[in-house]
């Protein structure tokens, strides 16, 4: 058979660069984890909030000196590769994020291992934090970002759809996390893709988006969301 279908071919494609630099925006700075000066703060931050780890497949922490060793071991490692959010209006460090399953040679990236305290949810810095890790990712030349969550945690599943990252099924029984089963819900956004939501994000991040009091005038999702139609 001559006319078995084998995919168009990927033109001009070079290997993209390992993560490696450190990131800054308008909200938010996302420097390289290093314990010494992110352990404590970060520590102290999710204090007294459990649930933040209930779908980690690690914590809660008992003490400082275990999560030190925790994030100690982590930075250690080149994938995952891990930042730290620092919140540039109050300086504090909030949370943390990673690039995983690194793979520069068909263009794939993942971003995942996300943690953010609680007082840095829910505002432009921990959600610019995300943009800067996506827009490195395809300026880098990345083909695929691409986003995992467990089935259950709907606020991760969310945050998956307002950032752009488009639904691609559910993989059963993919892992056990402590001692429990996980379904893996995956995502992702293309190359073709980033145009549109580089400018939906540049919206969304304008200062004239934002009310005195920091509420968002227009809402990410509605953003991402337009710009993806007729794709």
């Amino acid at each position: 058979m001559t006319d078995r279908p084998v995919g168009p071919v990927v033109a001009n494609f070079s290997t993209p660069p390992v993560p490696g630099p450190e990131l800054s925006g308008r909200y938010v700075t996302l420097e390289l984890l290093q314990p010494e000066r992110h352990a404590e703060a970060l520590f102290h931050a999710n204090q007294g909030s459990d649930w933040v780890w209930d779908y980690m497949p690690y914590g809660p922490f008992t003490d400082l000196s275990e999560y030190r060793a925790w994030q100690q071991a982590v930075a250690e490692k080149s994938d995952p590769f891990f930042y730290a959010m620092r919140d540039k209006a109050t300086c504090r460090i909030g949370g943390v994020a990673s690039f995983l399953r690194i793979d520069p040679a068909n263009g794939v990236i993942e971003i995942g291992h996300i943690q953010i305290a609680p007082e840095l949810q829910r505002g432009a810095a921990s959600t610019e934090a995300i943009l800067l890790m996506i827009g490195w990712a395809f300026e880098a030349g990345y083909r695929r970002v691409e986003w995992k969550c467990n089935a259950l945690n709907k606020p991760s599943m969310l945050a998956a759809r307002r950032y752009g990252f488009t639904y691609e099924g559910t993989f059963r029984q993919h892992l056990l996390v402590k001692g429990r089963n996980r379904d893996s819900a995956w995502f992702s956004v293309l190359d073709g893709e980033w145009p549109a939501l580089r400018d939906a994000y540049a919206q969304w991040l304008d200062p004239q988006n934002f009310a005195a009091d920091g509420t968002q005038i227009r809402r990410l999702s509605e953003l991402t969301e337009s710009a993806l139609q007729g794709r």
